[in-house]
């Protein structure tokens, strides 16, 4: 079955409905599945729960899918970066289900393990624990929570083979392979495109049987939502005129 595709839009036809859930993966602007969002938005696709550990930022990643008003619900960890989404949450137009980081980890990686539920100390007492099934282990507290499952997910590799094995890089690795395991379809957008055979069998972090259908994204742009710099030691100590 030949998984890639010339485009995003070719990659996602068929795939999109209104009132689906979605999995976007990354970690703020880094890893995120940016080429596979825009094509979203193309389409027009409306009234979407998206998953995802932060909301993108006003004008990039998924605040491109909240300024077209696409996006229903929002299963997130953080979203302090986006102002679209706090003025769209506060007007009530926006409904928003807060998880603990590690939380909304474990509930993908549960999904796609097959595991319904499970318990957790994260959250007991606390707001994050309102209207969910407690229980008491070996005299600790914990609470349930719920595994997550997409109806898509698009994730971003570093690279991949066309078989649709995938390696992912450093911060890029965050959410993109659990979610990659816990969707009914995965289309992955991949930096390096390479032939059968030429990763390392050790490498791979997200075996082809998961991925349904891929781009290739040579030149990825890489954002950084907050650029914040200052003066190496020796270049501020020669400033000052004093000897390194």
């Amino acid at each position: 079955m030949r998984k890639v595709h010339p485009d995003a839009a070719a990659a996602l036809a068929g795939l999109l409905r209104d009132g689906m859930t979605v999995m976007a993966g990354g970690f703020g602007l880094c890893g995120i599945p940016d080429v596979l969002i825009g094509a979203i938005r193309e389409s027009g696709v409306k009234d979407l729960t998206v998953i995802s550990n932060n909301a993108g930022i006003d004008g990039a990643g998924l605040g491109v899918l909240l300024e077209t008003r696409q996006i229903r619900k929002m299963i997130s960890s953080y979203v302090g970066e986006n102002k679209t989404f706090a003025t769209q949450y506060l007007a009530g137009e926006l409904e928003i289900e807060f998880n603990p980081q590690g939380t909304l980890a474990e509930r993908i990686r549960a999904g796609g393990a097959g595991i319904p539920a499970f318990f957790t100390k994260t959250g007991y007492g606390t707001a994050i624990a309102e209207g969910k099934e407690t229980r008491e282990f070996d005299g600790e507290h914990y609470v349930m929570e719920r595994g997550l499952v997409a109806d898509l997910a698009v994730v971003h590799a570093w690279k991949g083979d066309r078989e649709g094995n995938l390696v992912y890089r450093k911060t890029a690795r965050n959410f993109n392979p659990m979610m990659a395991t816990a969707a009914r379809a995965t289309v992955a957008q991949v930096e390096n495109l390479v032939e059968p055979g030429e990763l390392d069998p050790d490498h791979i972090i997200t075996p082809g049987i998961y991925v349904k259908r891929m781009i290739h994204v040579p030149n990825a742009e890489k954002r950084i939502e907050q650029r914040t710099t200052r003066k190496r030691a020796a270049a501020a100590s020669a400033a000052a005129g004093t000897e390194v």
